[in-house]
């Protein structure tokens, strides 16, 4: 029997051919494999930790589908293109990017490791993992590597990961919650048992006790401590195995060898009926980190639920309209073409643009801005706001990864995702404060050892506990995660880790005139009558002319008309003007040449600079001219004050004329200004401030601005949905309120002086509390406290930043 085993295939039994070895070590044992497939298989169930897997199984079904366990099926579904379509985005012909939720993550060390394996793999472009919502973004070639390979790939190194969906999010979180307080309540019960047992313990000590009681007591003690060490504190056995696996030094490792020290020791203890033993300080370290960390657990949660909210937006369900009838269908049913309803009260389900009725709608989840905006005929609607009062019907023309909620979503992981130098640096010092702390605590033990034995161990413990260095890497990611979730609420988007850290010590703050400081489109500034009609009839015969156009100018009219006039016989001439019968009588309306040709316009004024004029007549009657121009915004000269009071010096580089930049530059009061400058120009303008020492923010409308955007040190771009499609701006202005601009640098300075302040409370805490058990001042049950009690200030700190002060909330 043992010989036919020996030369069959341990994973499918299949005959073993000659001279292969396609072994893998299973169960302690090196197993025969009869092929490379049958070897991966087996490697991978076993890397994934799923070895039960050959001791559950039926040797009768040797089919393919039968060799692999239900889990590894499950990530090959991932691979599927029409599966895909509702969480991939595709860049390009085969680079594609997702998001994902990965599972047993308990701290920063986590995220470090799943960081360095993942990105190791050929054909992964980049991998990032955001330690608050234990999300992790992942781009990868497809044509060298699968997503199934790259889930596979974690659930080898003790992790699982799987496409990100809100609503399974939620419930992990809950499981989370659940399982962590299942672990706090074992390990309070035995702490609380093995304490009260630890005191008649004591007490014998000094009063005398038996040695038959002492040592039951010890025995009760050692049965109520090994629940709590072996299932509460399992979590951080499992996370110190998996960075030693992978031969690296995580917080959870100095935790680690300190609880299961004190318990082999005790135990040993006990079973020898000699020495000391430590089942009150080993349960107590237990609870008081199980509890640290829950409360990190529920503070990181709250930190991340910005982007939540966002994702949760959108609805599951849409109405479609097919063939004059509607339809319920689900929100990842939906294809671009397609046409939808949206009922009052109702969710947009997707970007799209309006092709019949007018409402307002409320996008305050997505800008900031509390006010309703009206939506008409031809208007684009992003997916996720909300329809107000009318019902709408829109053609859908963006679903799934490619809606401007889903590059919101992307943006903002990207940037909790993404180090700043600060924490960078932190992460550093933490993985080689964790070496140095072993050899600290092997230095301690070796001393105490040698000048009093019995101190030795406890001492070693205490230090081993007290200075793990959880709180220096949670310093920075906390507080980035709440800040930015706080800006996204505000309509200010962080898309780049490093956007708020340099924001904070921006000099100078150089502005693009279109776009930015003014709307980017025309608006109706003058109507002067010359005839024998009045204002209105004049504009709503202008509106009517101009009701086929899309025109800049021809839109100004129309949005400033109420009553457009009714047109037949429209003739129009591109670049000059159109005319119309209204009413039995022919209008023109365009230039002067194309109203009257032949006449001179020596009568007509000419216009001041930026003003674009066009004039309406009837056979040789001059009716009216109406005067447009891009307007100014309205909060424009507001903002440039604010950030004046904050010491920015505020610069305007326009590529519009002189004349037009300077009357724009004094309306807003900007002292600093050019004009007719191309994007290299501007460019150029901004090196010569950088030259000259200054740290510049670009504010531009991210289309011709980009090489200039680039080139300054952060750069924010005016939201809408063609620049968030290829956002390549560090911050995202989604609001395009400027006044959120001086919020935004509010807040970012705030932030680096939280990150700053947990950095300096987690350096000095180390700083004084290593000396202090070193000496033997702080007790093992101290330890745990002060370092749980470290970790939990420091996430309490940056939470302050989900609380702006009153002055960020502009209401405009």
């Amino acid at each position: 029997m043992a010989d036919e085993h020996d030369h069959s295939c341990y994973h499918c039994g299949l005959p073993v051919p000659p001279d292969t070895d396609y072994s893998v070590q299973i169960g302690g044992e090196r197993r025969a494999m009869c092929c490379p497939g049958c070897q991966a298989v087996a490697q991978a169930i076993v890397d994934a930790g799923l070895t039960d897997y050959y001791k559950h199984r039926t040797r009768d079904n040797v089919t393919a589908q039968a060799l692999v366990p239900d889990i590894l099926r499950e990530y090959d579904l991932y691979d599927r293109d029409d599966l895909q379509k509702s969480f991939v985005r595709t860049e390009a012909e085969n680079v594609r990017e997702a998001s994902l939720i990965l599972e047993g993550i308990v701290c920063a060390a986590c995220v470090w490791l799943n960081e360095r394996h993942v990105r190791a793999l050929d054909g992964v472009l980049e991998f990032n993992v955001n330690y608050a919502t234990h999300r992790a973004q992942v781009k990868w070639d497809n044509a060298q590597i699968h997503l199934s390979d790259i889930l596979k790939a974690i659930a080898a190194i003790g992790y699982r990961a799987h496409p990100f969906d809100p609503n399974r999010q939620e419930a992990l979180h809950k499981k989370e919650r659940n399982a962590a307080l299942r672990r706090i309540a074992v390990a309070g019960v035995g702490m609380m048992q093995v304490m009260m047992i630890a005191v008649g313990l004591y007490a014998g000590d000094y009063s005398g006790m038996s040695p038959d009681i002492r040592n039951f007591l010890r025995w009760v003690s050692l049965l109520l401590a090994t629940p709590v060490v072996f299932y509460s504190g399992r979590v951080f056995f499992l996370s110190a195995w998996r960075d030693l696996k992978k031969r690296q030094l995580g917080m959870d490792v100095p935790v680690s060898i300190a609880v299961g020290a004190a318990y082999v020791a005790s135990a040993w203890a006990t079973v020898r009926q000699v020495g000391d033993v430590y089942f009150d300080s080993v349960t107590m370290f237990v609870f008081f980190l199980l509890v640290g960390r829950f409360l990190e657990l529920l503070a990181r949660h709250k930190a991340g639920e910005a982007g939540e909210d966002l994702i949760r937006l959108l609805p599951t369900g849409a109405t479609r309209l097919v063939d004059g009838r509607t339809e319920v269908v689900t929100v990842n049913d939906l294809e671009t073409g397609d046409r939808v309803l949206i009922r009052p009260g109702e969710v947009v389900p997707a970007d799209g643009v309006v092709v019949e009725g007018t409402s307002s709608i409320n996008e305050a989840l997505l800008t900031g801005e509390s006010l309703p905006r009206r939506r008409g005929v031809g208007e684009e609607l992003v997916g996720g706001t909300l329809n107000v009062e009318s019902p709408l019907q829109m053609d859908v023309t963006h679903v799934g990864g490619d809606t401007v909620l889903s590059s919101i979503v992307r943006l903002l992981d990207r940037a909790q995702m993404e180090k700043p130098r600060l924490a960078q640096l932190a992460d550093r010092v933490a993985g080689w404060f964790v070496g140095a702390l072993l050899l600290v605590a092997v230095g301690v033990f070796a001393f105490w050892y040698w000048y009093a034995p019995h101190e030795a161990f406890w001492i070693t413990l205490s230090v081993l506990v007290v200075t793990c260095p959880c709180a220096l890497s949670l310093a920075t990611p906390v507080a980035l995660t709440a800040a930015t979730g706080t800006l996204t609420q505000l309509g200010v988007l962080t898309s780049r880790g490093h956007a708020l850290e340099t924001l904070s010590k921006v000099t100078h703050m150089v502005f693009d005139k279109t776009g930015t400081l003014t709307y980017g489109r025309l608006e109706l500034a003058d109507v002067e009558v010359r005839g024998d009609l009045d204002r209105d009839t004049c504009l709503n015969i202008a509106a009517g002319l101009e009701q086929g156009s899309e025109h800049p100018v021809a839109q100004a009219l129309r949005a400033a008309a109420e009553f457009p006039a009714m047109v037949s016989d429209t003739v129009a001439e591109s670049g000059r003007g159109i005319s119309a019968m209204v009413d039995g009588r022919r209008y023109r309306l365009g230039r002067w040449e194309y109203v009257f040709p032949g006449k001179t316009d020596a009568d007509l004024p000419t216009p001041p600079a930026g003003v674009s004029q066009v004039v309406l007549g009837e056979d040789d009657r001059l009716l009216a001219v109406f005067s447009l121009r891009d307007q100014v915004r309205e909060e424009a000269r507001r903002a440039i004050e604010r950030l004046k009071s904050q010491g920015i010096q505020v610069v305007l580089l326009s590529g519009d004329q002189p004349a037009v930049a300077a009357r724009v530059a004094e309306e807003v009061g900007i002292d600093t200004w050019s004009g007719g400058l191309l994007p290299d120009g501007k460019l150029a303008e901004l090196r010569r401030l950088q030259a000259a020492g200054a740290v510049t923010a670009m504010v531009g409308d991210g289309v011709n601005d980009a090489p200039v955007l680039a080139g300054a040190q952060v750069s924010v771009a005016m939201g809408s949905g063609a620049q968030l499609a290829h956002a390549s701006a560090d911050m995202v202005l989604l609001s395009e309120n400027l006044m959120h601009l001086s919020d935004a640098v509010e807040m970012a300075r705030r932030t680096l002086a939280v990150i700053r302040q947990n950095l300096a409370w987690a350096v000095v805490y180390n700083v004084v509390a290593l000396p202090l058990a070193a000496a033997g001042v702080i007790l093992p049950w101290m330890a745990a406290v002060g370092m749980s009690a470290s970790s939990l200030m420091v996430v309490i700190n940056a939470l302050r930043l989900k609380n702006p002060p009153r002055s960020m909330r502009s209401k405009f």
